[in-house]
């Protein structure tokens, strides 16, 4: 795939048939991917063949190979154009995202108390391929309500109070959810999981501020210097996938249909105003708010173990997803536009003054949060004006190595023992499990997030370091 270099941080893959608008990489040279063993760089230009697309086929820094789109691909379709939505666009881990958490506790004080705030954690953390959950919902109603309700319904049945909900992405709740769209098998799959953390990259990781870039914005973001967080990522488990999967079947049926014809299956898709598309944006919207109630319940355990281990409160700094098509107003060629914007493996970065976010955090923009691979850092930023890709920056680090790779390179290691002499805690995960997200498996997330800064999708405002990780 030949690329343009256009700046230092940004590449372009000029417009070829059958491609409607180009492929633009956010990368530094050092962070693009390889070809030989990565075709991310070719999803990008596939992804540029989408009906209704417009602007370009974004990558963000940590691009590589996914399920139709790269992960760490953003597009956006003008709905009055026949714009289309893709299941792959969004991903199996529908709504999977970060939830960052402040404690009232320096790094100092937890010290004493680290391992037996670990061993809590570890012990109240579902987690893994199975079933297990916080919530054991007795009805399909009751989870019916959570998948209408999100993060809002967990708080009304008090998972939380409402303060979580104003530092939530969509105050925790996706508009539009329609379970009549979610099939039985997802619902079984979903029924048993509200409250889990899953497995692979998935994490519960506490955390200290390392460093402050930005103090007045880290102030209004609630962070300062030494100060203990936690940060949860996890998704919509079973539920997701299913639905994922139950749709893009859906959508290879009627494709025909409608003229549609792409370059890979994977990208199946339909027009948003049509009612396969109508179907999953319902579905989908319904697995947000599946994944939004998880973090919230995932979050309310940890704060109560927080406060029976240290006497402190947790406080909610920001939820925000990485896997999402959202229906959003953009300003294109002059005039505001009505778009589908997908962000597979990428979150929003909304800037300052913009009216979706509070009213406390509206002077400052939007809490970006990526985390690094396990047992390196991970970064808060914040959304800037007049950032390109629809106000969207990278969800991480990215992989270089597939899992089965990352082993082979790890083998003969002690994963657990090489965190531990790091000071890290470690609970959880099986020695494969760990091999397969050590750092050798990512790109460096300081190379990401300086290329993610220098694009001008996001500016730094701290910098948070590992002190122990609960894995699934």
């Amino acid at each position: 795939m030949e690329l343009v270099e256009e700046s230092p941080y940004r590449f372009r893959i000029d417009r070829r048939d059958p491609m409607r608008v180009p492929g633009v990489v956010f990368a530094s040279r050092a962070l693009l991917p390889d070809p030989a063993g990565d075709r991310s760089l070719e999803q990008v230009a596939n992804v540029a063949t989408l009906p209704g697309i417009v602007g370009a086929s974004y990558a963000m820094p940590d691009v590589h190979w996914g399920y139709g789109f790269p992960i760490g691909g953003v597009a956006a379709t003008d709905i009055a154009a026949g714009g289309v939505v893709s299941p792959g666009g969004v991903g199996f881990d529908i709504s999977c995202g970060v939830r960052l958490l402040a404690a009232d506790l320096d790094r100092a004080e937890l010290r004493p108390r680290l391992e037996a705030v670990m061993d809590a954690l570890s012990a109240a953390t579902p987690r893994g391929m199975g079933s297990g959950a916080v919530w054991q919902l007795t009805s399909r109603d009751e989870l019916e309500a959570v998948l209408r309700g999100g993060s809002g319904y967990a708080v009304r049945r008090g998972f939380g109070v409402e303060r979580d909900l104003h530092r939530c992405e969509d105050y925790g709740a996706v508009q539009d959810a329609d379970p009549a769209q979610v099939s039985d098998r997802a619902i079984e799959r979903g029924a048993h999981q509200v409250g889990s953390l899953g497995s692979g990259n998935h994490f519960l990781e506490v955390q200290a501020v390392e460093q402050v870039y930005d103090e007045p914005v880290a102030e209004a973001f609630g962070l300062r210097p030494d100060q203990v967080c936690v940060m949860i990522h996890c998704g919509s488990r079973g539920l997701g996938h299913q639905i994922c999967t139950d749709h893009v079947r859906a959508m290879e049926k009627v494709m025909g249909r409608y003229g549609i014809h792409v370059p890979d299956r994977q990208l199946a898709c339909a027009p948003v105003d049509s009612a396969a598309g109508r179907a999953y944006l319902g579905a989908m919207a319904a697995a947000a708010n599946y994944a939004r109630a998880n973090r919230q319940l995932l979050a309310h355990a940890v704060g109560r173990i927080f406060e029976r281990q240290t006497g402190r409160r947790l406080d909610l700094v920001y939820d925000v997803s990485h896997n999402l098509a959202k229906i959003e107003d953009h300003t294109l060629d002059g005039g505001v536009r009505l778009l589908c914007v997908h962000r597979k493996g990428a979150t929003r970065a909304l800037p300052p003054g913009h009216p979706d976010l509070p009213a406390e955090l509206r002077g400052v923009g939007q809490p970006v949060l990526i985390p690094g691979s396990m047992g390196t850092a991970s970064y808060v930023l914040t959304g800037v004006v007049g950032s390109p890709a629809f106000a969207s920056a990278c969800h991480g680090a990215g992989r270089v190595r597939s899992r089965k790779q990352a082993v082979a390179v790890g083998r003969g290691g002690d994963p657990r023992a090489q965190l531990q002499a790091r000071d890290i805690a470690v609970r959880g995960a099986s020695r494969r499990g760990l091999a397969e997200e050590m750092p050798a498996a990512y790109k460096d997330i300081s190379a990401v997030v300086e290329a993610a800064e220098g694009a001008g999708l996001c500016r730094k405002v701290a910098r948070l370091v590992p002190l122990g990780v609960v894995k699934g």
